[in-house]
């Protein structure tokens, strides 16, 4: 899918859940990936951690890469790793089609998001819980996605901080943040999914609000009642 496809198809359809393949089970790999299919899924969000800029060491482009294999979905691949740009094309060859990389981890956020669009993928930018804001106020007229934390990079099933919706908001005020695609990452559930959606967000990152449940296609779909109900 093309950068302009992948981006207008989001738009089209937020607020949508994506499940953070972090929490789901890697041994049946195929199974879940045609159960959240069956549950209607906009895209997959895929958490790649190093183990130095996040505490905790996930998979890297295989994994990627075998998901793609499985599933026509949009990838959605969340670079939580220092030097991100030594990485972009391998990503991209894997089959991401969207590629979200830390402010906190790069020293020219611009020029890694020209090296994602040279690619013809989607570039994402994201934030940490203690970022503040303006530092990827520069960046957001050029990317297509803006990422807010809302726990602490590195584990799931942390709960919400609400200090994230403060930064959405933020974000909609700031010089190209009016029209960016919007995602929230951390402690996302049927408590919490309205708070962000009421704040600007358009892309949702659930883990263990799917993935602990028995029938996840329920999961989702309480979660979305909750987004919109009155």
């Amino acid at each position: 899918m093309s950068r302009s496809d992948l981006v207008s198809s989001l738009r089209d359809v937020s607020p949508t859940i994506l499940p953070s393949m972090l929490m789901c089970d890697f041994g049946n790999l195929a199974s879940e990936i045609e159960t959240l299919e069956e549950a209607g899924v906009s895209a997959l969000h895929l958490d790649v951690m190093d183990g130095v800029y996040v505490p905790n060491f996930t998979y890297g482009m295989t994994i990627v890469a075998a998901i793609r294999k499985l599933t026509e979905l949009p990838l959605d691949v969340h670079l939580m790793m220092v030097s991100p740009e030594k990485y972009i094309p391998a990503f991209a060859d894997a089959g991401a089609d969207l590629i979200t990389f830390h402010v906190e981890t790069v020293d020219d956020p611009l020029a890694v998001v020209k090296q994602i669009h040279d690619q013809d993928v989607a570039a994402g930018v994201a934030i940490n819980l203690a970022t503040p804001v303006s530092e990827i106020a520069s960046v957001l007229p050029e990317a297509d996605m803006a990422l807010v934390m809302s726990i602490n990079a590195g584990f799931g099933g942390q709960a919400f901080n609400e200090s994230a919706l403060k930064k959405l908001d933020q974000i909609r005020s700031l010089p190209g943040g009016k029209d960016i695609l919007l995602q929230i990452d951390g402690g996302i559930n049927a408590s919490t999914i309205k708070s962000a959606t009421d704040h600007g967000t358009q892309l949702l990152v659930v883990g263990s609000a799917i993935f602990k449940q028995d029938d996840y296609g329920k999961a989702i779909e309480t979660m979305m009642s909750e987004v919109t109900s009155s």
